[in-house]
């Protein structure tokens, strides 16, 4: 069976989770600042917990963001160390999708409207429907103020509205059937996601653990055009 660790830092929560021999095990904890200190005593619990070494690990997931600029290279760092010492592919994961897969296990939404806080006065946003148990992106994510977000075209039935982004809600032109501001991404709903990935042979080299932060005027480097 594979063996799947998976770590998120984008947000103000810091998760990993562990997937071996069909048995899934987790830490979650909202400790905001304290990610880069947390993460790794967190994924050797989980390794200590499961009784195996890193190197049993098959591939390492993790949230590529959007989420908090720090965060996101938190996760991308940490990912490729492991990674490249282990010589193991990475599979990123959009932290929006992680919102939705929550929004589905713990709500058993279908259809949700996941929305990050991206400070600046906008929202990280993207919209998911369920697909054979896998939340998948409909449209496309964007980066834009609360007045501008939209479901997909020819949308119908209820929506979910799912994390922090939702805080402006009251500025949104569109009325979920239920919403949660207080929702933050899991690495629970990472490792479902990852796997699916996996099975689909989405597997990158190290390398290629890049983060995405929709928003490219924060992560362009000073004097870069």
């Amino acid at each position: 069976m594979t063996t799947l660790l998976a770590l998120d830092t984008a947000t103000e929560a810091c998760s990993v989770a562990l997937l071996h021999e069909g048995r899934a095990l987790g830490r979650y904890a909202v400790i905001p600042r304290l990610h880069a200190q947390r993460v790794l005593p967190m994924v050797q619990e989980l390794l200590d917990e499961a009784g195996i070494a890193l190197s049993a690990v098959d591939a390492i997931a993790f949230g590529r963001g959007p989420g908090a600029f720090t965060g996101v290279r938190i996760a991308v760092g940490v990912v490729q160390g492991l990674a490249f010492a282990l010589e193991r592919p990475v599979l990123p994961i959009s932290n929006l999708a992680l919102l939705a897969q929550r929004a589905h296990r713990e709500q058993g939404a279908e259809q949700v409207a996941a929305a990050i806080d991206a400070r600046m006065d906008e929202v990280y946003w993207g919209c998911y429907r369920l697909e054979e148990g896998e939340m998948r992106l409909a449209g496309a994510e964007a980066v834009l103020p609360p007045e501008q977000v939209e479901l997909p075209r020819m949308a119908s039935g209820d929506w979910f509205g799912a994390g922090t982004g939702w805080a402006y809600a009251e500025r949104m032109p569109i009325m979920p059937a239920a919403r949660d501001a207080g929702l933050l991404p899991d690495a629970q709903d990472l490792l479902t996601l990852a796997g699916f990935a996996w099975l689909r042979g989405e597997g990158v080299p190290a390398e290629q653990a890049q983060p995405i932060y929709l928003r490219d005027k924060v992560a362009t480097p000073k004097g870069a055009r």
